[in-house]
């Protein structure tokens, strides 16, 4: 259970995403009302970035406009009025009239000898070719608009995909029989009430019925009906699905449709070079060649006639002017679609966004996870726009992109979170062993922290105060845990500024160690340059207690240190067990600094090197003490007294006495007593107080030795008889 808890923990920044993507996958195909018009609100910036440029095309639209209202009277004109305007039209050489206007209610002539002004209206229709439309209803009226086209089918039948309603307010029926064409006026508009598609083909009951732009210009080419597309027909291919209308063709013109029959409005901006007022035709003002061989649409502008219906364009466009646009763009072929493969295309690449950012963002970081993201989802959007601007194709990049971000930031999230439980942990456990700032570097950098252990180079330090015991005798609990902590807390601080890490306190004994676990190529250097930094301050320390001691009448005994130094392999890590673990060192080299320190009270020195360490600083004033074998080793080792740093070295006095003496512990081991006598003596008129003690020690050993000659193999080694 806690290596599954491990494992979830671990992979926790792939899990948390996943549902993201998982909600994203199965919304693109459930196609949520919000996620609709997401997308369509995309494709509407398109548009306003980049419409429809108009090119002029034979489609005209007769205005009944407020200058016309003004001249001939306001609306409903009479239906003679409407017959002369269809007449005048017609004479004009009009290809097709399409009303835009639905004429349900009869006009009853005020007296019986008066023409019935509706079959007046009739008789002009008929001399033309007029398509008329009527509108959608879902309310049953009782009669359904009289059929004027033909329908044939490639493939599956198309009712099964095209809008739908239950009825419709025709027109009347003397109209209707006397038109060319008769078809819907309705566009229906999205949820938003924008008007951005158009379908060509509407089911009422079980009949189909085409739109107003369609028909016209199916009676404008003089067709008999309609061949519908769909999946099934030849060349069309949907991997064995059904997926619904694919084009209609209307004489010699092909439109591409969606699934639905629909096709997408290409607007350009208003244009009043489409309009011409329904008053220049009646009175004959008109320029004829602005009607003749083009297709006419009558509609109405006129403030409270006119149908407002907004578009991406324009928030109040005329309803006559969209019928307008659309057969221009049938005419032009200039059709946006959305394609087929769009929707494939789309889950590709929101999967490829969504899970090659979750695979990037553990491996590269946040930073570099972002930028390759925006590389991929730039060129996405380009790509989209591309499509759409020279090929008038719809493919939305933003959903993928936005669901991609969504899994960026929640897999970013947890990884900073995980990152940022990883750098407390850091810092907790290394805020008592390490300076502030390398804490804070591996808090930053936890990857060049190794847990469990690692083997590598370090140099280490024991530090113990002399005669402890006798101190602590002297001192109660508070006394005791003052005098601790104010030897303590300088010299942790100066083995932290020195680049160390404290590994633990024994008592008043202090263990640290260098190049661990940030690297320092210098970690003997440091560690020697802390050990007389803390020589410094147990100076500094001994002279605030003896002034205390003076000012308070108390005896005052000189606190001194003992410090071993050693550099080795060993293995650093988070040592310990499951319930409890410390950041610490095992090794030999490790023991050997313990047993290093404990000989500064044999030579009465305060800081011993080891062999490795010594030749790692031989910028320093350094010493040889002696061949020691110490306890629990079987090779001897050479040891050195740390007297001072390169400054010391440099001077002509250390030089001086360190010839003396590396005389002295030659003669030593060749057994030349004499001369190893007359060195000491030498080596004392020049010696630092600290090794009086020492070059007595000599002598007393050589004077041993000269009693009790070696055998003839001795190689100078002494075996050190404690810890």
């Amino acid at each position: 259970m806690k290596r599954f808890r491990r494992y979830l923990y671990r992979h926790l920044h792939h899990l948390v995403p996943l549902p993201i993507l998982a909600a994203a996958f199965i919304a693109w195909f459930a196609e949520p009302a919000t996620l609709a018009q997401y997308r369509l609100n995309v494709f509407d910036e398109y548009l306003r970035l980049k419409p429809r440029e108009y090119e002029p095309t034979p489609v005209r639209i007769i205005d009944i406009d407020d200058a016309s209202l003004q001249r001939f009277g306001q609306w409903p004109w009479p239906r003679t009025l409407l017959a002369q305007l269809v007449d005048r039209l017609n004479e004009m050489g009009a290809a097709v009239i399409a009303s835009d206007i639905l004429f349900d209610d009869p006009l009853v002539a005020r007296f019986k000898a008066m023409p019935d002004h509706d079959q007046v209206f009739a008789d002009a229709i008929k001399r033309a070719h007029v398509v008329l439309g009527f509108a959608l209803s879902n309310e049953d009226k009782g009669r359904l608009p009289a059929p004027k086209a033909s329908y044939s089918n490639l493939g599956d039948d198309p009712r099964p995909w095209v809008p739908h309603f239950r009825a419709a307010a025709a027109n009347l029926p003397e109209l209707e029989a006397a038109a060319t064409g008769n078809a819907v006026l309705d566009i229906l508009p999205e949820r938003d009430g924008i008007s951005r598609r158009a379908p060509l083909i509407t089911a009422i009951g079980d009949k189909l019925y085409p739109a107003l732009a369609i028909d016209t210009l199916r009676v404008a080419q003089g067709a008999p009906g309609y061949i519908v597309k769909s999946t099934g027909a030849s060349g069309i291919v949907s991997f064995g699905e059904h997926a619904g209308l694919n084009a209609i063709r209307a004489g010699q013109i092909v439109v591409p449709t969606g699934e639905d029959g629909a096709v997408w409005l290409h607007f350009t901006p208003h244009q009043p070079e489409r309009f011409v007022s329904a008053w220049k035709i009646l009175d004959g003002t008109a320029d004829p060649e602005l009607v003749k061989d083009n297709i006419v649409l009558i509609g109405t502008t006129a403030e409270g006639l006119k149908e407002f219906r907004p578009t991406q364009l324009d928030p109040a466009e005329a309803g006559v002017e969209i019928h307008a646009q659309l057969i221009e763009q049938m005419l032009l072929g200039d059709i946006i679609k959305r394609p087929d493969w769009a929707r494939g295309a789309e889950i590709i690449f929101m999967l490829y966004i969504g899970i090659g950012l979750l695979l990037l963002l553990p491996r590269v970081g946040a930073r570099w996870t972002a930028l390759l993201g925006l590389t991929a989802v730039t060129p996405a959007i380009c790509a989209s726009w591309y499509a759409y601007y020279w090929y008038g194709l719809l493919i939305d990049p933003v959903f993928p992109s936005m669901v991609g971000v969504l899994v960026y930031l929640s897999s970013s999230a947890v990884l900073f979170f995980r990152t940022e439980t990883e750098r407390r942990q850091v810092r907790h456990a290394f805020s008592r062993y390490l300076a502030p700032a390398v804490v804070e570097h591996l808090a930053e950098h936890p990857e060049r922290l190794t847990l469990g252990g690692e083997l590598r180079e370090l140099t280490l330090m024991f530090s113990d105060i002399r005669g402890f015991t006798t101190i602590s005798e002297g001192l109660d609990a508070r006394e005791l845990t003052s005098f601790l902590n104010r030897y303590l807390t300088p010299m942790t601080d100066v083995i932290m500024s020195h680049d160390g890490t404290v590994d633990k306190y024994m008592a008043d004994g202090i263990m640290a160690f260098w190049n661990a676990p940030l690297d320092d190529p210098r970690h003997a250097e440091h560690a020697c340059l802390a050990a007389l930094a803390m020589r410094t301050e147990l100076a500094r320390l001994n002279d605030a207690w003896r002034a205390e001691a003076a000012s308070g009448g108390k005896p005052f005994r000189e606190v001194r240190a003992g410090i071993g130094l050693n550099t080795g392999e060993c293995v650093v890590g988070n040592l310990g067990s499951d319930q409890r673990f410390d950041y610490s060192v095992l090794g030999d080299d490790a023991n050997l600094a313990s047993r290093l320190e404990g000989q500064t009270k044999t030579y009465h020195v305060d800081i011993i090197l080891g062999e490795r360490t010594a030749a790692q600083v031989s910028q320093f004033a350094m010493l040889e003490l002696d061949l020691i074998l110490v306890v629990g080793k079987t090779k001897p080792v050479r040891i050195f007294f740390l007297l001072g740093d390169e400054s010391v070295r440099a001077t002509s006095a250390f030089a001086s006495l360190e010839s003396a003496h590396d005389s002295m512990i030659r003669a030593y081991r060749r057994k030349d007593w004499n001369t190893a006598l007359h060195e000491i003596e030498s080596c004392r008129a020049q010696a630092p107080e600290v090794l009086q003690y020492f070059y007595q020690m000599y002598e007393q050993r050589i004077a041993d030795l000269q009693a009790s000659p070696p055998p003839p193999d001795w190689d100078g080694v002494y075996a050190a008889l404690m810890k």
